[in-house]
């Protein structure tokens, strides 16, 4: 709002300093101050809220080391972080531009489902939440959200530039030109085509048509039906997987901070004509606003740390890990990112695999023993460190330091191909 209401001024009236809002990396700051202080703040009074109202986090006895004493726990903080993401978004962000109305639903959408699971959970006093069907209902509406906007926006593209002396009669005839601030002169052609990144690998375009190579003809049509269901895997696994993270003081909420800050980074350079250029990634025209709403989850993650790191005063919940796994996997989608989701999330695939090893393992040696066996003494594998004896807090750190490194060879691969 903030940034439409100065433009408006700087046109009209040209009031010194109104100009400002146009550049993103100084909204982006303004965003992550804002993110922060909302969440730490605000927070604070929500954490009491809570607290009041006896909405504390309900703990099974599962012999791990100190966790009777979280018996009790404010939970539903999520709420703390969706709302320090949506309010500095809205006021510092680009309401009309199509990925950042997109994160916001993404945003909500999940908080909500996550709440409805909690509020089943703390209010109903029924241990399951809301069952898995309707979660995954859930996370299918939004995965054709994204699909169908992907498909009908004429604002969801990539664009092409193609030298002038590179250009074929034809697209000198028919393609648009534009001129960089260093003075060369370019065509340019948008393609719709679902495309991604293939990491590590030269010349790094993967088109999804490929994958409706069966369809012949009908390939452009069928494509976007792989795309949308591509699109719904990466939300489930990912939002699951974010949940599964969620179960030590800090583990989720500073991991979830290292990676808005690498999709931050990538979203920028995918958004500036002139990094995109040289790093030779896919321009994706209007992406680099998606820089403010990644400032706003990082100054909320960071935020909420305050409160949720060892010992936690407060947990987030379905409703937090749900939105911000939502949130990652939308992302690395719109900025074209999401092959590397297994590399940037792999703490939260490293968690979702020990889960499903445990339990496949479990009933595979029951039906051929008559007894169960574990591959891990505990999964998620954050529990399997508890029990082998090792301090809550030097788990989470541990775990943050394998995220950054993760995080960083996200980056590197926009160079080593």
């Amino acid at each position: 709002m903030l940034y439409h209401l100065f433009d408006y001024l700087n046109q009209s009236f040209d009031i010194p300093g109104a100009g400002m809002f146009r550049y993103i990396s100084f909204r982006a700051s303004m965003t992550v101050i804002t993110s922060l202080l909302i969440s730490l703040f605000i927070g604070k009074r929500i954490i009491t809220f809570l607290r009041r109202k006896q909405i504390g986090e309900s703990v099974r006895d599962l012999g791990l080391e100190g966790q009777m004493s979280k018996e009790g726990t404010p939970t539903m903080g999520g709420i703390i972080i969706i709302a320090s993401i949506v309010v500095p978004v809205l006021l510092f962000g680009k309401l009309n531009n199509v990925y950042i109305i997109l994160m916001l639903i993404s945003t909500v959408w999940l908080g909500m489902i996550g709440f409805l699971d909690d509020y089943i959970k703390v209010f109903k006093k029924n241990k399951e939440g809301l069952r898995g069907k309707f979660k995954i209902i859930g996370q299918i509406g939004l995965g054709l959200i994204v699909g169908v906007t992907f498909l009908l926006s004429d604002d969801v593209v990539i664009r092409e530039r193609i030298p002038v002396a590179e250009a074929s009669p034809t697209e000198q005839a028919n393609l648009p030109t534009v001129t960089t601030t260093d003075g060369l002169e370019y065509f340019v052609r948008d393609h719709k085509t679902p495309l991604t990144t293939i990491p590590f690998v030269k010349n790094n375009e993967f088109n999804y048509t490929w994958l409706a190579w069966f369809a012949g003809k009908h390939a452009d049509k069928i494509v976007w039906v792989i795309f949308v269901l591509v699109v719904i895997f990466i939300v489930t696994a990912v939002s699951n997987g974010a949940n599964l993270t969620d179960g030590l003081d800090g583990l989720a909420t500073g991991s979830a901070a290292i990676i808005g800050t690498t999709l931050g980074i990538l979203a920028y350079v995918s958004g500036n004509a002139i990094f995109a250029d040289y790093l030779n990634i896919m321009y994706i025209p209007d992406a680099g606003e998606l820089m403010i709403f990644a400032a706003a989850m990082i100054g909320a993650t960071i935020g909420f740390l305050w409160y949720n790191s060892f010992p936690a005063q407060v947990f987030m919940g379905d409703t937090g890990s749900l939105a911000l796994g939502g949130i990652i996997a939308v992302f690395a989608i719109v900025i074209r990112k999401e092959l590397l989701i297994p590399i940037l999330c792999g703490i939260y695939l490293f968690e979702s695999v020990s889960v499903i090893l445990q339990v496949g393992w479990f009933k595979h040696t029951r039906r051929k023993f008559g007894t169960g066996r574990r591959i891990f003494l505990m999964a998620p594998a954050h529990h399997h460190y508890q029990k082998m004896g090792y301090p809550e807090a030097k788990i989470v750190i541990r775990f943050w330091i394998i995220g950054l490194l993760l995080a960083v060879i996200t980056i590197v691969t926009l160079k080593i191909r």
